[in-house]
């Protein structure tokens, strides 16, 4: 697990942004694994923009996202797959054909799952896939105490999962209880994972993070497992 400490959130949202530009311009055809939320908003900008000035390219870019919310339609503004569209797939030239993100419609949740599993499978697996971390150690949506062995799964949401999304609704009733997501074993299965981290509020999640105990209780602490981690914190995450 390599560590790149960095000062404030632009500054890690350019070398994340620079790590990925350096991987698009050896490999044009990368499998990209997609984070949502506030802490990977700053990379997306960069990408638009490196896109939009013809600097980097996505067309023949395959992308993967995380997970999606069990029962928010494609066009709600709180669903992953608006989110995406909305910060960065309508402003990039992607081929939308290669955009793949779970469908949280589904009427087979299981079907869903599996079949998205297989997708992953079916396009040689995920070159790089971009991570954020929860308060409790959940990445994706994997909760304390979800099996490393897990695959892409159906789960019911934390309650401090719903507490620190529910931001995003106009109150903590209108969040989903359940999602879709990638399991911890899918997201090892990456060839190179980049964690970004930035903000006091994860700074406890840091910490456990680099205590180095590997434990189901802490989701986020399966990384030190992988051989390609990239951990690209902030001061303010980074502070003891």
């Amino acid at each position: 697990m390599k560590i790149i400490k960095v000062a404030n959130y632009e500054e890690m949202s350019l070398v994340a942004f620079s790590i990925l530009e350096e991987k698009l311009k050896l490999n044009a055809a990368l499998n990209i694994g997609f984070a949502t939320g506030g802490t990977p908003l700053g990379l997306y900008e960069h990408l638009v923009a490196a896109n939009v000035n013809k600097e980097i390219t996505f067309k023949d870019v395959k992308s993967f996202n995380l997970d999606e919310y069990v029962g928010l339609s494609k066009t709600n503004p709180n669903s992953y797959h608006y989110f995406m569209f909305d910060n960065l797939f309508s402003h990039i030239d992607i081929n939308k054909n290669n955009v793949h993100i779970p469908n949280g419609e589904t009427l087979n949740i299981e079907e869903e799952c599996a079949s998205y599993e297989r997708l992953i499978k079916k396009y040689g697996g995920i070159d790089i896939q971009i991570l954020g971390i929860g308060g409790n150690g959940h990445i994706a949506f994997n909760e304390p105490g979800t099996s490393f062995e897990s695959v892409t799964h159906i789960v019911d949401l934390d309650e401090s999962t719903r507490q620190a999304n529910a931001r995003f609704f106009e109150n903590i009733n209108e969040v989903p209880t359940k999602a879709i997501t990638m399991g911890l074993s899918t997201i090892m299965n990456s060839k190179e994972i980049l964690l970004l981290i930035n903000g006091k509020k994860k700074k406890e999640a840091f910490q456990e993070l680099i205590s180095g105990n590997i434990s189901e209780q802490f989701p986020a602490s399966i990384l030190h497992k992988h051989h390609n981690v990239i951990v690209i914190v902030d001061e303010e995450a980074y502070s003891e």
